[in-house]
């Protein structure tokens, strides 16, 4: 059964759509921004990585005991911080993450966070909704953050259609979000 192309008309109208989304979404939230604490990128990148599974509130809190305790890149790439990241859950595998993570960012980056986002899918720990979270955040790139309320509002709004893999919706996306405005 050949592959059917969606024709250009569905396109355009999604494209529209996405723009009065965007519009109504800008109105109704003027200073929507990024719920996690943080000073610096690394700190956020940390944070994304807490934030799986654990609300944005609970790593807040988490995370000031964190940075207190190890207050650069280098301090956590030498931590074993599963005690303090516990209340996050799923402990052990996430203070894996982080300490690999900042490991690299001390050893290969000089404990700064890369710039690309080939550079940051490669670090541990880091998939394409961190590594789009901190491009669009910390610095300024477009970026399209996908996560399960992102799809799931996407297909009930009508710009994607039965797509429920993160990365389809995200390519999707791309497609009618002008780069300006992801």
């Amino acid at each position: 059964m050949p592959v059917r192309k969606k024709a250009p008309e569905d396109l355009t109208a999604k494209k529209a759509l996405a723009l009065e989304v965007i519009d109504r979404l800008k109105k109704e939230y003027p200073d929507a921004g990024c719920t996690l604490d943080y000073d610096h990128a690394w700190q956020l990148l940390v944070s994304v990585r807490l934030a799986a599974q654990c609300t944005d509130a609970r790593v807040n809190i988490v995370v000031e005991d964190l940075f207190a305790k190890y207050p650069n890149v280098a301090a956590l790439a030498a931590a074993e911080p599963e005690a303090i990241v516990k209340p996050c859950g799923l402990g052990r595998s996430k203070a894996r993450d982080i300490s690999a993570c900042m490991r690299v960012l001390r050893d290969k980056y000089g404990c700064q966070v890369p710039t690309t986002f080939e550079e940051l899918l490669a670090l541990p720990g880091v998939g394409r909704k961190s590594a789009n979270l901190i491009m669009g955040d910390v610095f300024g790139k477009p970026a399209i953050v996908t996560d399960t309320h992102c799809i799931r509002l996407c297909n009930k709004i009508g710009l994607v259609d039965g797509i429920k893999e993160p990365q389809k919706v995200e390519m999707a996306l791309w497609k009618i979000v002008p780069p300006e405005e992801g």
